[in-house]
């Protein structure tokens, strides 16, 4: 794996881990994932050929900025419950814009990039509706005041709110995946003597 790969995928790593604690947060920072990492790709895309090599960083660095800025703004104005769950990853995700740029993720086919996107999504929704169901004992409890949630037991482990918990819970769902799709094992051959 190389380097800028390895940068990518960590910084995947931390809006997985930081905004799945609940599932209305990690519904909130896929939405505005999609929204600013999809309107970056779309102006970059006419961009990318007038710009020279030295040009390309500081242009996406200033789109990046200010799409991911525009977008928070439009969270704070349209919803201040979800703005205050992802505000946190807002420039997280500009940032991502601009590694994913240095990747080479936005030359791709479309459907490349809607293929990984997914998966990400729903290895963020899965971890999030983990984490607030193990966490919590329920599920959206606090979106509403007059909705109580899916409660399905009275008191939850807490620790899988908190980012180690996280960490045990994808490395549990990526072992339950590798188990999954390993071929089956051959029968071992025993000797008798």
């Amino acid at each position: 794996m190389n380097t800028s790969a390895t940068l990518s995928n960590s910084m995947m790593l931390v809006l997985l881990i930081g905004a799945t604690d609940s599932v209305a947060g990690a519904l909130a920072t896929l939405l505005m994932f999609a929204a600013v990492v999809g309107v970056y790709g779309f102006c970059m895309t006419p961009l990318r050929s007038r710009l020279s090599s030295e040009s390309v960083l500081p242009v996406s660095l200033m789109l990046a900025a200010t799409l991911a800025g525009c977008a928070d703004i439009v969270l704070q104005r349209g919803a201040m419950q979800w703005h205050q769950l992802i505000s946190l990853y807002a420039g997280l995700i500009g940032l991502q814009c601009i590694v994913l740029e240095h990747n080479g993720f936005f030359r791709q086919p479309v459907r490349n990039r809607l293929k990984l996107y997914a998966r990400f999504a729903v290895l963020m929704i899965v971890l999030a509706l983990l984490r607030e169901l193990i966490g919590q004992g329920s599920i959206g409890h606090h979106l509403s005041a007059r909705w109580q949630g899916l409660i399905l037991f009275s008191e939850g482990l807490h620790f899988a709110t908190l980012a180690p918990g996280a960490f045990l819970l994808l490395g549990l769902l990526l072992a339950a995946r590798q188990a999954w799709t390993r071929p089956a094992a051959l029968p071992e051959e025993t000797h008798h003597p």
